[in-house]
């Protein structure tokens, strides 16, 4: 099992690594296997981009993310363009119905609502906002419509799995609550952790999904 020290340096490497972040102007703080991020950035985008590099790292059990969005001179939009942005951005997306998404623009915070009918559509809505210039913040409240009958949804997941490199699907129970999908047992890694909710959400019919799964790192070491 990982040190926080050995961690610390991994996500550190990773930052790195990163070709569109500056390591130098985020700090990483490591205590029990949570990661803590904090500095400042000049974009929305590299925010996002930090936390998944921190969280791909083997050992990491939670990351605490408090890095700041500080936008320069040139990166200024007042919220009328930032709005502009987002619709002219989604009308040129042919998977996406521009209509379906409720867009509110406040000192740089984008709030997203609305109904789609699969979560790959909220996930690409919100990753267009996130490169956006001028966007400081997201706060996404689009949900997901049920498209097919609960009881066949166990079975995709179930088979989404057994398909995945990274996903071991012996050690995951899937339960389902309604529209409910709810994840159980041991993973390696947090990034199999959020592979194996990734897979959960791809099924039609799933509005949410509760990932209990636990990051076992001492798994690892025992293959």
């Amino acid at each position: 099992m990982k040190t926080d020290l050995e961690i610390q340096k991994d996500v550190m490497e990773e930052l790195k690594w990163e070709p569109f972040l500056n390591s130098a102007e985020i700090g990483v703080s490591v205590k029990n296997g949570i990661v803590s991020l904090s500095g400042t950035v000049d974009n929305y985008a590299k925010k996002i981009m930090a936390e998944k590099a921190a969280r791909k790292i083997e050992g990491v059990k939670a990351v605490a993310e408090e890095i700041e969005v500080k936008l320069a001179d040139s990166g200024w939009r007042d919220d009328v363009e930032i709005a502009e942005a987002i619709l002219n951005t989604l009308k040129w997306q042919t998977s996406l119905d521009e209509d379906q998404v409720k867009i509110k623009v406040e000192n740089g915070w984008v709030t997203l609502d609305g109904i789609v009918n699969w979560i790959f559509e909220k996930n690409k809505i919100t990753e267009l906002v996130e490169n956006l210039l001028g966007v400081r913040g997201i706060t996404c409240l689009i949900k997901v419509a049920p498209q097919i009958p609960i009881n066949e949804v166990k079975r995709k997941i179930n088979a989404a799995f057994h398909r995945s490199a990274t996903v071991d699907a012996s050690n995951i129970t899937i339960e389902t609550a309604g529209n409910t999908v709810i994840l159980t047992g041991k993973v390696r890694s947090l990034t199999e952790k959020k592979d194996a909710e990734d897979a959960a959400w791809l099924a039609p019919g799933v509005t949410e999904v509760k990932n209990d799964l636990v990051v076992d790192s001492a798994k690892v070491m025992a293959e």
